[in-house]
This record gives C-alpha cells, structure tokens and sequence, in this order.
C-alpha cells in the first residue's frame, strides 16, 4: 500500500483510529468501450485506479497523478461520473489503519503511454469490456463503487 508523506505523518499522530481521505478513481475508457483496470498487489483482485488526493492537490490533478503512477498511462478527464461515501467505503487495512474514502469518480481517455501496472501498488493491468468486469475477482470498495455510480458502460455522449 502506498502512502503518501502527509498520511504517514497524520498516522503518527492518530495511530490505527478511523481517517476520512478525499480520493479519487479513475475510469480511462477506450474507443471500443474498454475499461482500464488494475490488479492491486496487496490483494491480488481487481480495482480502478485511483488513490488519496494530496493536501494543496485538485482531484483533477490527484486522478491523473494516479493513473500515470498505477497504470502508467496519461489520460484526459472527460467528466465527473460522481461521488461515492459511506459505510461500503470504509476499509481496514492489513496492518490496522482505518479509513473511509470518499471518492470523486472520473471518467477519462488515454492520451498516451502503455499500459503497465507499477510493481509496486499495481501488477496488472488490463482493458475489460462490460461482460468481462462481471467476470473479475474485484475488490470490495471496487463493486460498491461500480454499483454507486452504475458502471457497466462507458458515458454516453
């Protein structure tokens, strides 16, 4: 799990207690209505890609940060998809951190670069047709997210 300077120095001071982190996720679609998704280390299962928004960082700059970090691809954002909280966004952690994310959900578009998962947050990657995400081992923040902001097809134009 990657954790960013700030998040570290917030865990120093609070320990495992419960953190509310802005994040965001990053739905790079491609011209036959492919998804871009990413195979997270830790877990081994499917997820988007997407991450905590750094202080002083806009979720437009957070989301394409992360997708040139965890899949290695520059994208333009082409809209805002929505946003998702709750309990179904809370996450423990496998060393005790607690978290609820609230996540600002883009859609997005590959400008370029190759897809290719980090080896370090990510370790694969992979365009997935609507048919094949159903087919996927996703993780538990992943299907609440799709069901949240009803994945399964790339926005309508």
């Amino acid at each position: 799990m990657g954790i960013s300077p700030y998040l570290r120095r917030l865990r120093e001071s609070v320990g495992h207690d419960l953190i509310l982190v802005p994040a965001v996720a990053v739905l790079p679609w491609d011209s036959d209505g492919r998804l871009l998704m990413v195979r997270e280390a830790e877990t081994g299962r499917w997820q988007t890609i997407g991450g905590a928004v750094d202080p002083d960082e806009s979720p437009q700059d957070a989301a394409v940060r992360e997708t040139a970090e965890e899949a290695g691809v520059q994208v333009t954002l082409d809209g805002l998809r929505g946003v998702a909280g709750g309990p179904q966004f809370r996450l423990t952690y496998a060393n005790g951190d607690l978290v609820s994310y609230v996540s600002i959900v883009f859609d997005a578009h590959v400008l370029g670069g190759e897809a290719r998962a980090d080896g370090e947050e990510t370790t694969e990657v992979r365009w997935c047709t609507a048919a094949e995400l159903s087919e996927l081992a996703l993780t538990d923040f992943t299907v609440a997210l799709f069901e949240w902001v009803e994945i399964g097809a790339p926005p309508t134009e």
